[in-house]
């Protein structure tokens, strides 16, 4: 599965962006896909994760309320529309998916940088 994301940019606090992440190869083993970020002079923290059937959600505390992911599983595109955007949020976002429930994220996409103004 090879992963591409697009949106990331530059917005004032409270602004919103919404990130795609466009799936391709083996797509139909896709069990779920999601996102983690890191910031700089930060670990990398999960963001947010969709199963592929059924569209269950997860969420990090962090961004719960502001965050929404969701997908459409005929384009093989998840999307994160990020609202409410604060200046903690600016990381590097990287778009994860697996194959199996109890496996870690397998697949990871290029980053792509949120850079949120105060």
């Amino acid at each position: 599965v090879q992963l591409q994301a697009f949106g990331g940019g530059l917005v004032q606090a409270g602004g919103s962006l919404r990130l795609l992440c466009a799936a391709s190869g083996r797509t139909a083993s896709i069990y779920s896909m999601g996102w983690f970020r890191q910031a700089p002079g930060k670990e990398r923290e999960f963001v947010a994760a969709i199963r592929w059937s059924g569209g269950i959600t997860y969420y990090a505390d962090s961004v719960k309320g502001r965050f929404t992911a969701s997908r459409d599983n005929t384009r093989n595109t998840m999307y994160l529309q990020a609202n409410s955007l604060k200046p903690e949020d600016t990381a590097v976002y990287y778009c994860v998916a697996k194959d199996d429930a109890f496996r870690n994220y397998d697949y990871w996409g290029q980053g792509t940088q949120v850079t949120v103004s105060s």
